[in-house]
């Protein structure tokens, strides 16, 4: 495959790669993905906003040069707003290969950082000598401020010109919370979403603030990735609940959707609205609960983003879709081709799931029955009857209709 390498979201060449529930593989133009997904499926994006996370500045104790590339935080919660995990590389930038980076200076709890404008101090040396937690000494304000002012997007080596803010935000970016595009997303824009209306196709969002995908130490990328804030929206969660007892699917924007949906499910019982951190690691052995289709980028085999997508489709079957992909010269990276991988249908358990909804969810059945379909307008806009309804009954009796 061939590393994209202009930061360019939406392509007329861009190519789809679809591994259907069987495991056989086709390919498409990716501006037919709407034709792809089936009337009456739930499509969910991550409509989280890219930050200008990577800052150059100095460690002051040795007055070498630095770049901080901010990586997560423990919360999307206003306490934790001047609060960061970060990735510190020594002196240089993207045109250097992350491989190639030197490591930063010896890092000691309560060093200063100077960033720009920004200062900042370590509070703790993580499980890496590049991972640090660090606090901005700034206010909000301040520090959005220095952000926009001095902060530039996360890049690597492949992509030569450097990168624009609005190269990383998607078509339906929010908030800005994420640290690297979530870049599935790029396949999105209002004309897709239109399509997915005339086709029956519902829409909603979350935001989950994705991290970095990639630090050039094998031993600090095994820890990828990090635990990750998300939101979810009250809509969201009844659009779900709906479409599970319905039967209908529930199609992922990215991986970061999927995190966030199977997170909420498996810590709650059922996809929760609020805000959690996910933590799960997902892979081949992981039972999916919500999430029946993913749309992602291509990734590598031995990233964390391949490995989740193990939980949709066997190694056979992946084998072969990066087969077809290298032969047919795919893009990869932010800016490249997709993928459309339903999940493997020997994977599910349909007779538990319909003994759980025949005893113990009458409710919601005589709900579904009522509902009147339409299209979710809008972001994460549930049928007004629909939520007024469900919010009725307990979380207990919600939460049964969540796949077994």
């Amino acid at each position: 495959m061939i590393p994209a390498d202009r930061p360019v979201q939406r392509p007329s060449t861009a190519r789809l790669l679809y591994i259907d529930q069987n495991g056989d593989i086709r390919q498409a133009p990716r501006s037919q993905l709407h034709e792809l997904l089936r009337p009456g499926d739930l499509v969910i994006a991550n409509d989280a906003a890219t930050l200008p996370a990577s800052l150059h500045g100095v460690h002051v104790c040795t007055g070498h040069g630095i770049e901080v590339r901010l990586a997560g935080k423990p919360s999307l919660a206003p306490r934790d707003a001047q609060r960061f995990i970060a990735v510190v590389f020594g002196a240089g930038d993207y045109h250097t290969r992350t491989e190639d980076r030197p490591l930063p200076p010896a890092f000691q709890i309560n060093d200063e950082l100077t960033l720009g404008s920004l200062t900042a101090r370590v509070e703790r040396v993580l499980d890496h000598p590049r991972l640090i937690s660090l606090r901005f000494e700034s206010s909000p304000d301040a520090l959005w401020r220095g952000l926009a002012t001095h902060g530039r997007p996360i890049q690597y080596a492949h992509m030569s010109e450097p990168l624009a803010l609005w190269d990383v935000w998607t078509a339906i970016a929010g908030v800005p919370v994420a640290y690297e595009a979530p870049s599935a997303g790029f396949a999105l824009d209002w004309q897709m979403l239109a399509a997915f209306e005339a086709r029956g196709i519902e829409f909603a969002t979350l935001t989950h603030a994705a991290g970095i995908s990639s630090t050039g130490d094998p031993a600090l990328d095994a820890l990828l990735p990090l635990d990750e804030p998300y939101r979810i929206p009250v809509a969201t969660e009844q659009a779900i609940a709906a479409a599970l007892c319905e039967e209908r699917r529930i199609v992922a924007i990215g991986t970061t959707v999927v995190r966030a949906l199977e997170h909420s499910a498996a810590t709650f019982g059922s996809v929760a609205a609020g805000e959690s951190v996910a933590n799960l690691r997902i892979g081949a052995q992981t039972r999916l609960r919500v999430v029946d289709a993913i749309l992602s980028g291509t990734h590598e085999p031995g990233t964390s983003h391949y490995q989740l997508l193990q939980s949709f489709a066997d190694k056979a079957a992946l084998s072969r879709a990066d087969d077809a992909m290298s032969s047919a010269g795919y893009r990869t990276h932010e800016f490249g081709d997709s993928v459309l991988i339903e999940r493997d249908r020997r994977s599910y358990c349909g007779e538990a799931r319909s003994k759980i909804r025949a005893e113990v969810f009458p409710e919601m059945q005589g709900l579904v029955e009522r509902r009147t379909p339409r299209i979710l307008r809008g972001f994460a806009l549930a049928p007004t009857h629909v939520v007024q309804e469900s919010n009725r009954l307990s979380p207990a009796r919600r939460l049964v209709c969540l796949r077994d």
